[in-house]
């Protein structure tokens, strides 16, 4: 999907690179997350207005440390080193890192050093969050001090002629009290991000290019009730209207009054097509006398699966499938890029011999800003709010033979 603009953040392997992400488009700036080990020439293919360096558990002094393709430093693109990213910046352009007597782990307070455009409105003296074992203790060539600790001499640096930032601790965290003004400072003051970037935009977007990937074909979604697949199901709907149908398998295991909201809410208020098989009959004589809990989940997946292929096969040329992965899937799967997703999607792993092309319209987005694209989508807050819930629901809730 095309972005005005975006911002690249490079993850070290930190707990924090997906939190980050969150903060960079809460401030509304569209930003994707990468690996540490791209590829120079990839990283700057997504044309990056700025780099963030995350944190990471690593010492930059250890054998086999992540380490970055040095394209990115010649690239002219501002970046800025959160922790590790820091420890990396000054290690990789002449500085020197160690481990000093004392390590700085949560609450600190950190003093300005003059005065710089990552730090404009940020108070002299401010709480931030640290958690590191190493420091600069020798700045690279051309940086200088723009911020310091009691117990970390080097707690912030700035090359600003290469627009080059690096500070030790968190901004991205709560506990770092200015965190997201430094951030907002990184993205706007020195990046000239323009900002925008909201789900009433991406909607536009996302239509946009649902209808040109669907063409005159018709789609398919297995509606679970659930977030993620309503969302992504009245969004395709607004796109391409009657050429979508869901189906929605009715196990009975859900919770009271789930499926008649659900076939309420698609019907009659959305007037999308939907088939609801209410197979709960089935599914409860299927597990008669079952009491382990795997042999309850897998039973009812595979029937599951078996249901939702017989309503398909109904269906003449369904050339899509609609499934609602979503951003941290994506991440977490190990790369941004579509050929690893991890198997975990609303579907429940359909069959490799079903011939669907996907359609994931939320797989850049977080859950929460899945929550606020429902809401700009009119959906109604009981559903945008429900509790998460496994696919086999109360089967597996219900300790011993149902």
């Amino acid at each position: 999907m095309k972005h005005q603009e975006t911002v690249i953040i490079i993850d070290f392997g930190g707990q924090y690179a997906q939190l980050i992400a969150r903060r960079v488009r809460e401030c509304g700036v569209y930003c994707e997350i990468l690996p540490y080990n791209k590829p120079a020439k990839e990283i700057l293919s997504h044309n990056p207005k700025g780099i963030i360096f995350s944190g990471g558990p690593a010492s930059v002094n250890m054998e086999n440390a992540p380490q970055l393709d040095e394209g990115v430093f010649k690239a002219g693109v501002p970046i800025l080193g959160i922790c590790y990213g820091m420890q990396l910046m000054a290690k990789d352009l002449g500085g020197t890192v160690a481990s000093p007597e004392k390590h700085e782990y949560g609450h600190t307070e950190f003093y300005k050093n003059g005065s710089c455009p990552l730090f404009e409105n940020i108070s002299e003296k401010t709480a931030v969050w640290m958690s590191h074992g190493d420091a600069v203790t020798d700045m690279p060539a051309g940086f200088g001090l723009i911020g310091h600790t009691e117990l970390t001499p080097t707690a912030a640096m700035a090359d600003e002629a290469r627009r080059f930032y690096a500070v030790q601790f968190h901004p991205e965290v709560i506990h770092t009290t200015e965190g997201t003004q430094m951030l907002k400072n990184f993205l706007f003051r020195i990046c000239e991000c323009e900002g925008g970037w909201s789900m009433e935009n991406y909607i536009d977007i996302a239509v946009a290019n649902i209808r040109q990937q669907v063409g005159d074909h018709n789609v398919l979604c297995a509606l679970s009730g659930g977030v993620d697949s309503s969302v992504a199901a009245v969004l395709v709907h607004k796109a391409i209207g009657d050429k979508l149908t869901c189906v929605f398998v009715d196990h009975g295991f859900l919770r009271q009054g789930e499926a008649e909201q659900v076939v309420d809410t698609f019907t009659n208020k959305f007037k999308i097509k939907l088939i609801h098989k209410d197979v709960s009959q089935h599914f409860l004589s299927l597990l008669k006398g079952v009491t382990e809990p795997e042999k309850k989940r897998k039973t009812i997946g595979a029937e599951f699966i078996h249901t939702f292929q017989e309503e398909a096969n109904k269906l003449e040329d369904v050339k899509f499938l609609v499934q609602g992965t979503l951003y941290p899937d994506v991440v977490e799967s190990g790369t941004a890029t579509a050929a690893t997703i991890k198997s975990h999607h609303n579907v429940g792993g359909l069959p490799k011999d079903m011939k669907f092309e996907l359609i994931e319209p939320l797989r850049e987005l977080f859950k929460d800003e899945v929550r606020q694209l429902g809401r700009e989508l009119g959906l109604p807050e009981d559903v945008i709010n429900r509790q998460p819930f496994p696919g086999p629901g109360l089967a597996i809730r219900i300790i011993g033979e149902i």
